[in-house]
């Protein structure tokens, strides 16, 4: 397999550049470089520090890490993300924090950690799960895709398939 050279340009000191974490690695980890609090509800921009000259023809698709998804209720929100060949400025992951408002104090605050291990505070029996996500934080991954252009045609009919115009559930639940 050829190696597809994308340069990267650090925006911030801390920036980590991405890497594979195994030989078999489809996706390479994406680094926060400054700490971010997502309450329950909220969604927020989580700065990479990091800019991308990616080849005309790819895309840098965002996706979740499943550790991440696992183990917090903290979601890529718009997974997966694309970061376009055209786009230099700076990669964000937009992280949501899939909490449901109601079941939380909004006035407390315990963060609970990304990675390693994760401290559940309990306050009369009520979990608040406000999330730290630190700066060197591994927040999703990264996958280098090529893009092929559609060229569209217009047409008055289009060819029968067995499906039709089925759609949302018309396969079955």
């Amino acid at each position: 397999m050829r190696n597809v050279p994308v340069k990267i340009k650090r925006l911030h000191p801390d920036a980590v550049i991405p890497q594979y974490a195994t030989a078999g690695a489809a996706g390479f980890d994406l680094v926060a470089v400054k700490d971010v609090i997502i309450a329950p509800g909220e969604t927020k921009k989580v700065p990479l520090g990091l800019a991308f000259e990616i080849p005309e023809g790819y895309e840098i698709q965002v996706r979740p890490r499943s550790g991440m998804s696992e183990r917090t209720k903290l979601r890529i929100s718009n997974a997966p993300g694309t970061v376009d060949a055209d786009f230099r400025g700076e990669v964000c992951v937009l992280v949501e924090n899939i909490a449901p408002l109601d079941d939380c104090n909004k006035h407390a605050f315990f963060p609970l950690g990304v990675n390693g291990e994760i401290d559940h505070e309990y306050t009369a029996g009520t979990l608040y799960e406000t999330y730290l996500i630190r700066k060197g934080d591994r927040i999703a991954q990264g996958i280098l895709a090529k893009v092929p252009r559609a060229a569209f045609v217009e047409v008055t009919e289009l060819g029968e398939t067995g499906r039709g115009d089925g759609g949302f559930g018309s396969t079955g639940t």
